[in-house]
């Protein structure tokens, strides 16, 4: 569990530097046209969504993985579970993030992106890989 809960804490530092470059890359490339806002819309419903998404699997793999890991430690099934309901999790964290870097890039401005970097910060801060496993009800 120790060594899950430890590559799950690199995996999340990664991901989160990733969408420190991708702020760099994005004020690097941005370009300055006139934005579409339908593309704005479009990847602001999808960044909802994906947060959305983002719940339900929370709710349906890694919850129920979390209660069966605090009565039983050593379980290996529900190690996997928690550990690929997280590693989703932070995908999706990041998705969010990419939404914003793929808005700037289009033209948009960084005050109009800044809200998806910071949502994909948030989320992958949120969601830390200590868990509530290890704490007692």
């Amino acid at each position: 569990m120790e060594q899950s809960i430890r590559m799950l804490a690199i995996l999340r530092y990664a991901l989160l530097g990733s969408i420190l470059l991708y702020i760099a890359v994005g004020e690097t490339l941005g370009r300055m046209v006139a934005p579409n806002m339908m593309v704005f819309y479009a990847l602001t419903f999808a960044a909802i969504t994906t947060v959305g998404a983002m719940l339900v699997i929370r709710k349906t793999m890694v919850a129920p993985a979390e209660a069966v890991l605090r009565l039983q430690p050593d379980d290996a099934a529900s190690t996997i579970r928690w550990r690929t309901g997280c590693i989703v999790t932070y995908a999706l964290s990041e998705a969010v993030a990419l939404f914003g870097l793929m808005l700037r890039i289009t033209g948009f401005a960084l005050s109009q992106v800044a809200v998806f970097y910071i949502a994909g910060i948030l989320l992958l801060l949120f969601f830390s890989p200590r868990s509530r496993i290890s704490e007692p009800d």
